[in-house]
């Protein structure tokens, strides 16, 4: 059975000391409360192990938002994904739309990180998605379909079924517009049916697909409740504890 999962990306925010703070402000606010989905929030690298630390792991899962595509070497303030798992981190967001445009990760690099995380024990939550452009030319489909491919497509079943897909239409990230709940189910399904075509129906119906583009307590509720819609991947509203906690309740 496919997980709920609500997962925090706190991108380049906060302190040191402001994400002990909020990490353990999501820790109060989940005591003694059994959520329908399981909580992982994205922190910056040098927050990792110190987070790890503070929190119950067992409760709130922790990510590093990227890992590098070499295991070990001269690759001058790179952070391997062997030294993510060695935090006690158990997740690690790859390919968010912020990497690929502005630091030109390529699918190639992709399928490195992927392979890489997977080998040192780490749950990839593998970010696919399109640009405006894309989706306004009718492409969003075939772009998020290569995407998935490209970087994908190589592993085993058994591996493919150790990943977490974030779809994030990139036009609705950070811009105040937001997939509407049917354009987001559409994707979805779409790439569920990509993911069965490959690997089967069992494996696809496994998979956990995440919405990843402006998700809020207000419009939350509406999203999770389509059949292939499995949670988020929340940027701007994981910063702060009541709005984060607005969209975990929203399950």
């Amino acid at each position: 059975m496919r997980k709920n999962i609500v997962a925090g990306n706190w991108k380049m925010n906060k302190t040191l000391q402001e994400g002990l703070e909020l990490a353990k402000g999501i820790e109060a606010a989940l005591a003694g409360k059994t959520p329908n989905c399981d909580v992982i929030i994205g922190t910056p690298f040098i927050h990792l192990a110190s987070v790890v630390d503070a929190i119950d792991t067992n409760k709130i899962g922790v990510a590093a938002e990227n890992c590098a595509d070499k295991a070990s070497g001269a690759y001058t303030g790179e952070v391997s994904a062997q030294m993510v798992a060695s935090t006690g981190a158990k997740y690690v967001i790859l390919g968010h739309s912020e990497r690929r445009a502005y630091y030109h990760e390529t699918p190639e690099i992709l399928k490195e990180k992927t392979i890489l995380a997977l080998a040192n024990g780490l749950t990839p939550i593998f970010c696919i998605g399109e640009v405006l452009e894309e989706r306004e030319a009718g492409k969003h489909f075939d772009v998020v379909k290569a995407q998935i491919e490209e970087s994908l497509f190589n592993l085993s079943a058994e591996d493919f079924g150790k990943i977490i897909l974030a779809y994030e239409p990139v036009w609705a990230i950070g811009t105040g517009k937001t997939a509407t709940a049917e354009q987001a189910q559409e994707m979805h399904a779409f790439i569920r049916k990509t993911i069965a075509d490959k690997y089967g129906n069992e494996v696809a119906e496994n998979c956990s697909i995440l919405y990843g583009g402006s998700c809020k307590p207000s419009n939350a509720k509406e999203l999770f409740a389509n059949k292939d819609v499995d949670g988020g991947l929340i940027g701007g509203a994981a910063l702060e504890v009541d709005s984060f906690m607005g969209i975990i309740n929203a399950f």
